[in-house]
């Protein structure tokens, strides 16, 4: 295909055009939807926006001139926002990492509605630390992700339920995507059924008395039954539950989510978990 400099270009959704560069290929436009995970300043008036996508997974682009107040989308593309977005790159990983951000239309900005929410707030930015993370390679698709990020968002949005709460269901479900669910119904270890009394972070969670290493917690029975009903989206149960247990349960989602990724998450000791529902 060639492209004459009078050709305009045009686009489709689903269906990608070709644009000519001067680095030997041709990028090209696709349209997806994303969640806004991070912005970072780049020059005088652009910004690298970390976008988590429905098809093509984690990306990075260059949004430009975004940070002039004459800038006709620069405030669609703050964290935590659902966007609809044109792109020009390679979907593929060919030339640059970075692409270019040409079109933005607002799905849904929910970090407008956390700016006044501390709580709600300090949860979203562990959700979307929590999703960059989850996604190391770029270019990767991982839908599953992305409807949980963008279902957790959607529930803080609403406030119909605890922040803590929330943030928790996501990172219980995020790490069983991951491969890292931990084990609750069953002993980690040897698999018998049942509810057992201890857990056990390096063991993989519940262990039975038989497979109990040293060291291994013994948390109230009901700290295991609300990290089930988070698991499974029970509600009912989950809003039923007391701040104590809450709280326990809390601090051993946050040890096995760190214990897997190796790493700390840096927003997860600045959640308030104070309830704002």
């Amino acid at each position: 295909m060639t492209l004459r400099p009078s050709q305009g270009l045009s686009y489709r959704r689903g269906r990608m055009a070709p644009v000519p560069t001067g680095s030997g290929y041709r990028r090209q436009l696709y349209r997806d939807d994303a969640v806004v995970l991070r912005v970072q300043k780049l020059g005088e008036s652009d910004r690298i926006i970390t976008l988590l996508t429905r098809r093509h997974g984690r990306l990075r682009a260059v949004a430009r001139g975004v940070r002039r107040t004459t800038s006709r989308f620069g405030a669609r593309l703050e964290p935590f926002g659902h966007i609809d977005l044109q792109l020009a790159g390679s979907p593929e990983g060919v030339g640059s990492s970075l692409h270019s951000v040409s079109q933005v239309e607002a799905v849904a900005l929910y970090g407008k509605q956390f700016l006044s929410d501390y709580p709600r707030y300090t949860a979203a930015s562990a959700i979307a630390e929590t999703a960059e993370r989850l996604t190391p390679v770029e270019r990767e698709p991982s839908l599953r992700l992305f409807q949980l990020t963008l279902g957790a968002l959607k529930a803080l949005a609403a406030a119909e339920h605890a922040g803590g709460l929330v943030l928790d269901a996501y990172l219980l479900r995020a790490m069983a995507t991951a491969g890292w669910a931990p084990a609750i119904a069953e002993c980690a270890v040897c698999g018998t059924q049942g509810r057992h009394a201890a857990f056990s972070v390096p063991a993989g969670g519940a262990v039975c008395p038989d497979c109990r290493p040293p060291g291994a917690a013994h948390p109230a029975p009901a700290t295991l039954v609300l990290m089930s009903a988070l698991t499974d989206g029970d509600w009912p149960v989950a809003d039923a539950s007391e701040p104590p247990v809450r709280r326990e349960c809390s601090g051993l989602v946050a040890a096995h989510l760190q214990w897997h990724m190796e790493r700390a998450l840096r927003s997860l000791p600045l959640v308030d978990r104070r309830e704002s529902s």
